[in-house]
Order: structure tokens, then C-alpha cells, then sequence
């Protein structure tokens, strides 16, 4: 079976399982008369489903990194993704490993994991903890989502690229920001001011025709919204609540990041060039008609409005 790896890029605690439960969760609920099937492995389904009861049984009022724990070791989520009823044909490789592996007290070894992570996945889906990046000016952005520590890592593993990427920006935590036209518009530009340096080598002469950068915003749980921080000893503790007592887990949007990664693999299985990453492409969507026909369908669902913007590598988007 081929097989594509996509790596979740972010530090500790800025909720990379959470958002990869909430995606999985959100495609079974959101494929509808889609032909697909995305199937997680035994040990992925028992990881997913632990995390998403947590999801599920939030207290009415909580920090962040004081609920759900963690990721402490090394995960792989892989799913299987086929016609419903038949054998899979793509496997999905999501690298998930413990966000302290980007602090300085991690070793060499971890660290240069992460780089070969990114170097040997067709997509990175960057998480972005929302409120740290929008409080305060932004004031704890740099601390928790390491940007600059993020764009030297590309700096590092985007040299000479011999095939395009895919790069999503997903803030999560985002709810208390896409409540209004103006509040979504400020996040996308506190988004593009926060990872300028970032956006700026994807647009580099080299980087610029062969890397697509997007955003999707990702509500992970959906009820909740940012209430407030208190600082321990210096450090943050983010405060959420929900939007009512009996409120209930109601993600938004999760999918979008499977969403574009198939319109990726789409667009790209439409052009006649070669990519070493991705020479299984003709093959597997040419010998079947239908599935291609699903994944088209599924595709056609990503959002460019409400929060959603290609900011570039339209055309390897494109599959009109």
C-alpha cells in the first residue's frame, strides 16, 4: 500500500493530538454521501478515542495544559483511506511526538528527529496556539509557538526541494476569534505578522513555486470559548470556558486540513510531471475511477472564506 507522512509541527501543549482527534472525528461526521473511508490502525483508534473523551467530558471551566495531558513519547496515527467496504489504497502517516523535543533542554538527537520528520513528509500541519499569538499583543507568541525556532527548522529542511509541499497554518483554540468579520480579519493578520519571517522564505525565489502555505482555522471543540490568563510564577495559564453548563463537544471545521491535503494530492496527480514523493499518484487514483471521483468530491469542500485563505501555491490547488 503507498504510503504519505505528514508531520504535526508544534510545541508542547498547543494541542496537536487534539486537533488530529478532532479531524478524524469531523471526517466520519462530514463525508456524507462521499465514498470514502478513512480507517485508523488499532493503536491509533485506542489513542483517538481516549483523547477524544477527554474532548468530550471538559469541565465547565479549565487550563488548558491542567486537563489533557501531554503528548510524552513518539505517536504514529496511520489511517487507511479506500472506497467504503473495500480494501484501502492510501496510507496516511500522521508523525505526532512530545512538544518538549523543540525546548533547548531536549537532546541533539530529538531535535534532528523533527527536522527528518519534515524532510520526509509531503505536508506539515503547523498548529498555532490562537490565544497565545492574539492576547496581550501577542505577547506570549513567541514563547509557546517558537516561530522563529519553527522557520529556522525550514530554513534547515526546505533546501533544494525536488518535489511541491503542502504547509497549513491551523490555529486552534480559536473560537473567541471567528465570532465576527473584524475579529477573523484580525487573526489572519496577526497570523501573517506573526510568522512573517516564516511566510518570507515560503516566498523566497526557490521556495515560492513549489511550497502552498494555508490557513484553516480549526475549532477543535467548539463550545468553548478563551475566557482569561493567570500567570503562575511567570509563566501562562490559559483559562477557557464554556459557553454554557450543558454545552456539548461541537468541533467546527476539523476537516479542512484533510480536506486541502487530498485537493493537494488531487491537483498533483493531474500534472504530468514526475515528483519523487509522489510517483504513486497516477497509479492509484487512474486505476479507479470512483475513488478519484470521491476524493474530487470530499476536495471540492475546502473553505477560502470565514478565516480560510490560500496565501500561496493557488495553482496546486486548482483541480477545475
Amino acid at each position: 500500500m503507498n504510503e504519505l507522512k505528514i508531520t504535526m509541527l508544534g510545541p508542547s501543549g498547543v494541542g496537536k493530538t487534539s486537533l488530529l482527534t478532532a479531524m478524524y472525528e469531523q471526517f466520519e461526521s462530514n463525508i456524507g454521501r462521499t465514498n470514502l473511508q478513512l480507517t485508523p490502525d488499532l493503536e491509533s483508534s485506542a489513542l483517538l478515542q481516549e483523547r477524544l473523551a477527554q474532548l468530550q467530558n471538559l469541565p465547565d471551566s479549565f487550563e488548558t495544559k491542567g486537563w489533557m495531558a501531554s503528548t510524552e513519547n513518539y505517536r504514529s496515527f496511520v489511517f487507511d483511506l479506500g472506497k467504503k467496504g473495500a480494501m484501502p489504497s492510501l496510507r496516511l502517516h500522521f508523525q505526532d511526538y512530545p512538544g518538549e523535543w523543540h525546548e533547548s533542554k531536549s537532546s541533539r538527537e530529538d531535535k534532528e528527529r523533527i527536522d527528518n520528520f519534515v524532510t520526509e513528509s509531503a505536508a506539515v500541519l503547523i498548529a498555532i496556539d490562537t490565544p497565545a499569538l492574539m492576547e496581550k499583543k501577542g505577547h506570549w507568541h513567541a514563547q509557546i509557538n517558537r516561530p522563529q525556532q519553527i522557520t529556522n527548522l525550514f530554513q534547515r529542511v526546505y533546501r533544494e526541494l525536488e518535489s511541491p509541499r503542502l504547509v497549513i497554518l491551523a490555529p486552534v483554540r480559536c473560537e473567541k476569534y471567528l465570532q465576527t468579520e473584524a475579529s477573523t480579519s484580525k487573526l489572519l493578520k496577526c497570523i501573517e505578522e506573526g510568522y512573517a519571517k516564516l511566510l518570507e522564505l515560503f516566498r523566497s525565489q526557490i521556495l515560492l513555486p513549489k511550497v502552498v502555505v494555508v490557513v484553516t482555522p480549526v475549532q477543535t471543540v467548539g463550545s468553548v470559548l478563551f475566557s482569561r490568563i493567570e500567570e503562575d510564577e511567570g509563566k501562562p495559564l490559559f483559562i477557557f470556558r464554556k459557553t454554557s453548563h450543558d454545552a456539548q463537544y461541537n468541533p467546527s471545521d476539523s476537516e479542512q486540513p484533510l480536506r486541502y491535503l487530498l485537493r493537494f494530492l488531487l491537483r498533483l496527480h493531474l500534472d504530468q510531471r514526475q515528483w519523487r514523493f509522489f510517483n504513486f499518484l497516477r497509479k492509484w487514483l487512474d486505476l479507479d475511477k470512483e475513488l478519484k471521483a470521491a476524493v474530487e468530491e470530499f476536495a471540492k469542500g475546502c473553505k477560502t472564506t470565514d478565516g480560510f485563505e490560500v496565501l500561496q501555491g493557488e495553482t496546486w490547488l486548482n483541480i477545475s
